[in-house]
């Protein structure tokens, strides 16, 4: 039998499949119900209960957020990054709330207390999401964006896509300048199956690992694994984080920031220069992209300087914001 009847085989065995495109074997798409020990609760009206904050149903799922001073038309909008939900934003949601915003904050889909919808986690997935959730929640007026790391991606994405609705623009250490390295236990998840083999032996331990090294401050790992782990009790966790590696949310977007730049539009630049997940001279690169930001390069800091030193941040934010 020879590699092409093989395939075929393993495939027929599997699932559904699309393997052949073009006259070769370029994609290869099976639905598959894969079992992570951490992943034993069904996101339902039940276990939502506890989480606090509100849900709404957009096109394509239930979609959790928090907003303060609704009548306030100045309003910001959070977009959290890659794998930890809107409690990052805490301190921010907070500082911005008692300064009279109206603030709006949300989980990605695949995260937190959001849906897992069995879909390509790309960019058109989260552009969307955001769109459907500004016209549901009937905000018209153009807002002020800030991006965390790929909430930075999705941010300017929305800018460049419709810069007639966004104000200003603040991104905090984001990606997209360059391909993002991954872990070596990440590396895996461009091979179908083995990733999702792999961390469903694993358990979600090494991913909250993972997600620690974000931070600078000892002081707060514990607190933040805490809270980080929670979201990973729910299945379909895990199937959108690689599904959202896999559809590209970790390359470059340099030409998407590049058009944001041409818009002469008001846009603030945070980065930690001990960043261990985009690393700090990225910065020279999307400030070469977006030459007229403002730029504040934060000492001893990760890559969630908002979170670790909002007593550093938050001011310099709302000087931003009320300009």
């Amino acid at each position: 039998m020879n590699f092409h009847s093989h395939l075929n085989a393993f495939c027929a065995r599997w699932g559904k499949y699309n393997c052949r495109k073009n006259g070769s074997y370029h994609s290869l798409q099976i639905k598959m119900s894969f079992s992570y020990r951490d992943e034993t609760k069904e996101l339902n009206d039940e276990t939502r209960k506890s989480a606090g904050g509100l849900f709404i149903r957009l096109s394509d799922g239930i979609t959790h957020y928090e907003i303060s001073n609704p009548d306030n038309e100045n309003t910001v909008v959070l977009v959290h990054g890659f794998s930890v939900p809107y409690f990052i934003f805490d301190p921010t949601f907070e500082f911005l709330s008692q300064s009279g915003f109206r603030v709006l904050r949300y989980d990605l889909f695949g995260r937190g207390f959001s849906d897992r919808p069995r879909t390509r986690y790309n960019i058109d997935l989260f552009d969307k999401q955001l769109t459907d959730l500004l016209d549901v929640l009937r905000i018209s007026r153009p807002v002020n964006l800030i991006g965390l790391s790929m909430g930075g991606v999705i941010a300017s994405t929305f800018t460049a896509r419709r810069p007639e609705q966004v104000q200003s623009l603040t991104l905090i250490d984001p990606v997209g300048v360059k391909p993002v390295g991954i872990s070596p236990m990440l590396t895996v998840t461009k091979i179908p199956f083995v990733a999702e083999a792999v961390l469903g032996l694993m358990g979600s331990e090494r991913l909250v690992r993972d997600g620690a090294k974000d931070i600078f401050d000892p002081a707060l790992v514990k607190q933040f694994e805490a809270q980080y782990a929670i979201q990973m009790q729910y299945k379909g966790y895990i199937r959108a984080i690689l599904s959202t590696i896999r559809n590209g949310m970790l390359d470059s977007f340099v030409n998407t920031y590049r058009r944001v730049g041409e818009m002469n539009k008001p846009v603030l630049l945070f980065w930690g220069c001990n960043d261990r997940t985009v690393p700090f001279e990225y910065s020279d690169i999307l400030r070469a992209a977006i030459p007229n930001m403002e730029f504040h390069a934060i000492e001893d800091c990760g890559h969630i300087p908002h979170y670790e030193k909002p007593d550093e941040i938050n001011p310099t934010l709302l000087g931003f914001l009320r300009k």
